[in-house]
């Protein structure tokens, strides 16, 4: 499974190999913005545009509504992580799937 995450390029840094720093959740790091660059989009009209991230690569571009849903998403997903994780080590077993509303926690028949 591969899994691109939302980050917004911040500057280019350089140019000719179209490199540009982003921002991914108040990480920065050089990615490559090659896949996103054209003739009738440059390197510089990339600056605070949202992008999937994945291996390095601005992979595509994203609205930043979008952005912002696949972030929550992943809050989402790490916080029931570390709660599976959580129960594990307590020496519970998850509860199988289902019968928890994900959203309000309450056991639904």
């Amino acid at each position: 499974m591969c899994l691109g995450i939302p980050g917004q390029i911040v500057e280019i840094s350089d140019a000719d190999n179209n490199l540009a720093l982003v921002d991914v959740g108040g990480v920065q790091r050089i990615i490559n913005i090659a896949f996103i660059v054209d003739d009738d989009w440059p390197p510089s009209a990339c600056v605070g545009n949202w992008v999937l991230v994945h291996v390095g690569f601005a992979m595509s571009r994203l609205d930043e509504a979008e952005a912002m849903r696949t972030l929550a998403l992943l809050r989402e997903l790490g916080e029931a992580q570390a709660e599976m994780a959580a129960m594990m080590e307590g020496g519970g077993e998850p509860p199988p799937p289902g019968i928890f509303n994900h959203r309000d926690g309450v056991h639904h028949d």
